[in-house]
């Protein structure tokens, strides 16, 4: 998900756990434990004034988001609680830990996709049920934040509610996504969905030898084919590989790839992120 929407669930966590009942300095340790736990796994992003080698791709939403590490974060979490604010309740980092395994888990439903179970696999999981901004989510919260404002609603109980609002909007969504899925699985050698920004509209992405139809695609009407990219699957790649290191990561990251080689260009590109006649992620050299 996007950086709004993680801080969102942070604050979201924070106003669902606080009370009135806690002390000033208990509510700071709280909202920085919501907060900072919501977002710490992204940290991963300044390994990009590192790369050398072109693996940032693979680096971001690599090992820092895997479920393995929830733990991990959650207990530095608490010490950190300890270190600024002398306070030594183990909620912190059972909070802790509920904030970072909501960051980890969501980023799973978009198509970017995360390292979940890493270090013991390198393959990105993804659903691509979920958009990677969710205005679905935002309004789910902008609701909430009106309601504690303009309401005599309790902030605890509004909050609570967003989140099972929330989690309905995952479980319609999903349950959707995968009948779409189903229903082409025969249809291609390789398939994946990357959820629209429109609530319940997807783009299934299918790949058949050298050609990827994308179509767009919802519950009460078939997929319908709206463009066909061809893929030059006997192309020799390691010239690519060799000048640009970041394509033969983007391979590895992809679930497949488009593979470009005409008279000007030799590149390759995720077909999940095409739009408007290119993808964004596209690695190419040029002849």
């Amino acid at each position: 998900m996007d950086l709004l929407t993680h801080t969102l669930f942070g604050t979201g966590l924070y106003q669902s756990f606080k009370s009135n009942e806690e002390t000033k300095k208990e509510k700071q340790a709280l909202l920085f434990t919501s907060i900072t736990g919501s977002l710490i796994p992204d940290i991963d992003v300044v390994s990009q004034f590192w790369d050398q080698e072109g693996l940032y791709q693979m680096w971001h939403r690599g090992i820092t988001h895997s479920v393995l590490l929830v733990p991990v974060w959650a207990l530095l979490l608490f010490l950190s609680v300890y270190l600024l604010f002398k306070i030594w309740d183990k909620k912190y980092f059972f909070i802790g830990v509920l904030a970072v395994f909501i960051h980890d888990t969501s980023d799973v439903f978009n198509a970017w996709g995360t390292g979940y179970l890493e270090p013991f696999s390198e393959v990105r999981l993804t659903l691509g049920t979920i958009p990677i901004i969710d205005f679905v989510i935002w309004t789910i919260f902008l609701v909430s934040f009106l309601l504690k404002r303009y309401s005599k609603f309790a902030t605890q109980r509004i909050f609570r509610f967003a989140w099972l609002a929330i989690l309905l909007h995952l479980v319609v969504q999903n349950l959707q996504g995968f009948y779409i899925l189903y229903g082409v699985k025969d249809d291609y050698e390789k398939v994946v969905l990357s959820a629209d920004f429109i609530p319940w509209h997807y783009t299934v992405i299918g790949k058949n030898g050298h050609e990827v139809d994308l179509a767009f695609a919802n519950v009460w009407n078939g997929p319908q084919v709206h463009t066909t990219l061809v893929s030059d699957e006997e192309a020799d790649l390691e010239p690519l590989f060799s000048a640009k290191p970041e394509a033969e990561t983007l391979t590895k990251w992809s679930p497949f790839v488009v593979i470009v080689n005409d008279d000007k260009e030799l590149g390759v590109y995720d077909p999940r992120f095409y739009r408007n006649g290119e993808s964004f992620l596209y690695e190419f050299i040029v002849k």
